[in-house]
């Protein structure tokens, strides 16, 4: 497994306070720091010498060198970093040698931080037995990865291994909002230093909808001891180790740091200011960047939010928001990046069934979601998701999640009145049979301000259920109170599809694939399109959309 990495930043001192509201030419503009002055070296003991040196030692193991070891490397263009890297001392070497090779535990400060964190969350996340006996190792090291933009696309986050999607995927529809939203001239040319921005608003976004009831109390995971860019640079290795290093960079670093060692050396800072909140986002940039990223980030959400909050909403609190098995996300996780409710469902309100009160969707949310499992008939996506604030929808298959989306703002016009009404009808039928019963009718009425007189109702009730079976179909009460317009006539408008896996994209490099997508009131046989997965999904939503894309095959949405 490959993984990019970013050298982790050290910024301990407290970032001034900056009032986002203002100055700003562009959405993306980063706030203006003063510069501040480089920390001075300060005497150490041994003890503190052998822990700084361990940590980075443990923090990453160094890519090729293309020069003969001993001379200043500058890391490939595809490594996070982009900086150079210089060797080390002997002494930091073989300390750093000698403690990489010890097995045992992480204790004093180490073993707090993990405290401080709390088994808590690591249960909510991992499961009721985390770690070497009840987690596969394999699990923990596809999520340990970064955010890390394509070589190919510079505006699409990459992915590495199956199971970060649900983390990734909800980050890159964020991503593309706040993209469509600064009016930027070529939204799929950027550079670096607009990447960082991008990507620090986005998730300054998606932290702040997990804030509970704009509670203004906000959570980072960041590493416990972070280090300056010089020590950063110096990595404590010798020659020999770092040959051995190079042939499986990747898999010998997770290795190595392991699911206890990694909580081991995390913590959590809180802020109750959000200003102070973005700027340390912004500081802890290259933290996002690097190889556990992803999970910094999922955990600084998940302490955001708060855990009896998440408990409260998810629907089974034993489910872990990733599976241990197969280590994918769960839709409680998915529900909680994209709309800050760990809801279980994915359905408008809440229901009941059998005396259980099922937690659902509760506002439009910012960006959508589709199912490829509706089309299967194991679940069916309520209007919120279906119907979001901006045309971006997360397109769940049975493994993997990928990103549809347009900047056609006219997708996801205000809602119709007879979409409204049809919401409406459907809370009233949890089972989603087409039918309530007549006692209900005047519930449904009233919820959607129409006339509700006892006597008006009896009248309905009597033309919308002639036979008297005592039931009010969902057909017949459109058709009466919403009648249909005229059809709709053929539209079409440019799409795009994102897939963050690269050996699922063409040429195995990952890019948008686009496409135009036709949607039509009735299905015209000569427009039919090769019944894809892709299109199945969509056809949740727009039941006769054709899609014709550019490239030679469908988008993959695994």
């Amino acid at each position: 497994m490959l993984v990019k990495r970013r050298r982790l930043s050290n910024h301990n001192q407290p970032s001034p306070i900056v009032d986002w509201s203002v100055g700003f030419s562009s959405p993306l503009q980063p706030p203006n720091h003063p510069q501040r002055p480089s920390s001075s070296i300060t005497t150490e003991t041994e003890e503190e010498r052998v822990e700084r040196a361990d940590s980075r030692a443990w923090s990453k193991p160094r890519e090729p060198p293309s020069t003969p070891p001993g001379t200043p490397v500058a890391a490939p263009a595809h490594v996070q970093g982009r900086r150079a890297g210089r060797r080390p001392s002997a002494a930091v070497s073989s300390v750093a040698f000698r403690r990489r090779e010890s097995t045992l535990q992480p204790t004093g400060p180490r073993a707090a931080a993990m405290a401080e964190l709390g088994q808590e969350v690591v249960q909510l996340v991992w499961g009721k037995k985390p770690g070497a006996h009840g987690l596969a190792d394999t699990i923990f090291c596809r999520w340990a990865q970064g955010f890390v933009f394509s070589e190919s696309e510079p505006t699409a986050l990459e992915q590495f291994e199956g199971g970060p999607c649900a983390v990734i995927a909800p980050t890159q529809a964020f991503l593309l909002k706040k993209l469509f939203t600064c009016e930027k001239s070529n939204w799929r040319q950027c550079q670096e230093e607009e990447q960082k921005n991008l990507l620090c608003h986005t998730l300054c976004d998606i932290l702040e909808l997990a804030c509970s009831d704009h509670s203004e109390s906000y959570c980072l995971v960041m590493w416990q001891r972070e280090k300056t860019a010089e020590e950063t640079a110096s990595i404590s290795e010798s020659p020999a180790e770092t040959s051995q290093q190079e042939e499986q960079p990747s898999a010998l670093a997770v290795e190595e740091l392991g699911f206890e060692r990694f909580h081991a050396l995390i913590h959590k800072q809180s802020f109750t200011s959000f200003p102070d909140f973005k700027d340390a986002v912004w500081n802890h940039y290259l933290a996002w960047t690097n190889k556990f990223g992803v999970l910094l980030f999922l955990y600084s959400v998940i302490l955001t939010k708060g855990i009896e909050n998440i408990k409260n909403e998810i629907e089974d609190s034993t489910e872990p928001l990733i599976d241990p098995v197969y280590g994918h996300g769960s839709q409680s996780l998915i529900n909680l990046l994209l709309t800050g409710h760990a809801v279980s469902n994915v359905w408008d309100g809440d229901r009941e069934c059998s005396g259980m009160k099922l937690l659902g969707i509760h506002k439009q949310a910012t960006v959508g979601f589709l199912t490829l499992m509706e089309s299967l008939r194991y679940c069916k996506v309520g209007s919120y998701l279906k119907s979001p604030k901006f045309p971006i929808w997360i397109l769940g298959s049975e493994t993997h999640l990928t990103v549809f989306f347009a900047k056609d703002l006219a997708l996801v016009a205000h809602e119709a009145p007879s979409e409204q009404a049809r919401r409406v009808f459907q809370t009233y039928d949890p089972e989603d049979n087409g039918f309530i019963p007549d006692t209900l009718l005047e519930d449904v009425m009233k919820a959607l301000d129409l006339v509700s007189d006892t006597e008006y109702v009896n009248l309905m009730k009597t033309k919308l259920d002639p036979e008297g079976l005592g039931i009010i179909l969902l057909g017949p009460f459109l058709q009466e109170f919403f009648p249909e317009q005229d059809s709709k006539v053929q539209e079409s408008f440019p799409v795009y599809h994102y897939n963050g896996l690269k050996q699922s994209n063409y040429n195995e490099k990952v890019m948008y694939v686009e496409g135009t997508a036709v949607i039509m009131g009735f299905e015209d046989p000569m427009l039919q399109t090769d019944d894809t997965p892709v299109k199945r999904c969509l056809q949740t939503k727009w039941p006769y959309i054709e899609l014709l894309w550019t490239t030679d095959r469908s988008p993959s949405l695994n």
